[in-house]
């Protein structure tokens, strides 16, 4: 009974840490390690199997890890191929309605080889010094999403079958608890992704920017902002339809993306209708500047549209002194303004060009203008 009664706690324990995860890679660690403490073993694995390469990918190595494994390795994979036992339950045994039920393996050959007996994975757990392990199929949305690996040491006590039983218990709950941190994912990418170009949305931008001035504060960071206008949009959707100015859109969101991966973690977004930009934290303004010419240049060659309006603002020019995101937005914003009314086909910077700190602390009254630097001040 007392025994029983430990397992019961050790599952409830499992759910409580997986519902108390935030990210993936919390619940892939939450997952291996509560299966790894219930089974009393040294080591835990939790794998993906991706369907189109193949091959188990390891997503987290928990407890006592030997040379070369990492906790979240990036490039720890298996073919599926060289595990018979996987292969049965994936495409055969699972395929035809059975259950996911774990099993053992141990690091001793059996005589005459044993039905299920897997050579790459015994090679495996004697490399490693392992001395026998279970697995469990982790089963998501009523398909086979991956394995949960459990291994003891040599010294230790072999899996038996009730263990195995157990580990499909604790399987099926971690399954249901990345299953929810997937949801949750999902609702977050939603929540800070333009779904027509797949870039971070006004709202990402406004978090991240949040951050960025803080990390500026204090550890002095440089942090930079590109403003675009997409030229020529609307002229598109009256002349060629909603659909071809959408197509216009997604295509200068991928010039955006490209140019932005030449700044090391440089956030892309659109900020609605025909208005994008670049957040750039740690690269230097002459660096972010060269980017924003990138960019221009890039726009102007898209066989859509008229090219793009840019501004930069960048805490590395002499742009004052720069205590809120609502500031550095507002100079990007003034610098994209004058841009876009000389038809300038590079960037204005802030800080470079005389009138944009002026133009940014007083701006002109405009009551045609649909922008008007829309509550920005």
């Amino acid at each position: 009974m007392g025994g029983e009664d430990a397992r019961l706690r050790a599952v409830v324990s499992l759910a409580q840490a997986m519902a108390a995860t935030h990210t993936p890679r919390e619940s892939w660690r939450a997952a291996a390690h509560g299966a790894r403490e219930a089974l009393g073993g040294n080591f835990a694995a939790l794998s993906v199997w991706e369907r189109d390469l193949g091959r188990l990918r390891v997503l987290v190595n928990d407890g006592e890890r030997a040379a070369g494994e990492e906790e979240f390795p990036e490039d720890e994979t298996y073919p599926v191929h060289q595990f018979p036992e996987i292969t049965e339950f994936l495409h055969e045994r699972w395929a035809g309605g059975g259950e996911p039920n774990a099993w053992v393996e141990t690091a001793v050959e059996p005589p005459g080889g044993e039905a299920g007996y897997c050579h790459e994975r015994v090679t495996a757990l004697r490399r490693r010094g392992r001395g026998c392990c279970v697995v469990a199929p982790i089963v998501l949305h009523g398909r086979a999403w991956g394995e949960l690996y459990v291994a003891r040491p040599v010294a230790m006590a072999v899996f038996d079958a009730a263990d195995a039983d157990f580990a499909t218990v604790l399987a099926s709950v971690a399954a249901a608890g990345i299953a929810q941190t997937e949801r949750l994912e999902e609702v977050r990418r939603l929540a800070f992704t333009d779904p027509l170009t797949g870039l971070a949305n006004r709202r990402a931008v406004d978090m991240r920017l949040d951050e960025a001035v803080e990390r500026h504060r204090i550890e002095g960071a440089v942090v930079s902002l590109v403003v675009c206008d997409l030229n020529g949009l609307k002229r598109v959707n009256d002349t060629r339809g909603h659909a071809v100015g959408d197509r216009l859109l997604e295509r200068f969101g991928s010039v955006l993306s490209l140019c932005g991966a030449m700044l090391p973690g440089a956030l892309a977004a659109r900020l609605g209708g025909d208005e994008f930009c670049l957040l750039s934290v740690g690269p230097s303004a002459d660096e972010v500047v060269a980017v924003g010419e990138q960019l221009c240049l890039r726009a102007g060659e898209l066989e859509l549209g008229e090219g793009v309006a840019c501004g930069v603002a960048s805490t590395g020019d002499p742009i004052g002194e720069v205590r809120s995101a609502r500031r550095l937005f507002r100079l990007a914003d003034a610098a994209q303004y004058r841009a876009k009314a000389a038809r300038a086909v590079k960037p204005v910077v802030a800080g470079r060009d005389g009138g944009v700190l002026r133009l940014a602390d007083t701006p002109p009254p405009a009551p045609h203008d649909r922008r008007r630097f829309r509550g920005r001040g």
